[in-house]
């Protein structure tokens, strides 16, 4: 897979890729990405083609889906200190026993 071009954004890093007639479009932000796979077709030929698919609203929509991304992790994290602050708190009342 190589790198072909990049489509810019204030906010998000647009990456496509080439492979055995195939695009691959990485999006990324911050710590997350998503990926898009576009079969190489009539109406997609070249990265110029990319840019024009790949428009605002779907940006706009993977903004969306980045924020959404990024509050599950938020969420797991603080399952996970709870989890951790839990097993602590019983560790040390085993230990005053």
């Amino acid at each position: 897979m190589r790198v072909v071009g990049q489509i810019p954004h204030p906010y998000v890093k647009i990456t496509v890729f080439s492979y055995q007639l195939k695009y691959t479009v990485k999006m990324e932000m911050g710590q997350v990405e998503q990926t898009y796979k576009i079969r190489n077709s009539d109406k997609v030929k070249d990265v110029s083609d990319l840019s024009a698919l790949i428009d605002d609203e779907l940006i706009n929509e993977c903004i969306d889906h980045f924020t959404l991304m990024f509050n599950s992790m938020n969420a797991a994290f603080k399952r996970l200190g709870e989890k951790k602050d839990a097993e602590e708190k019983l560790a040390a009342q085993a230990q005053s026993e």
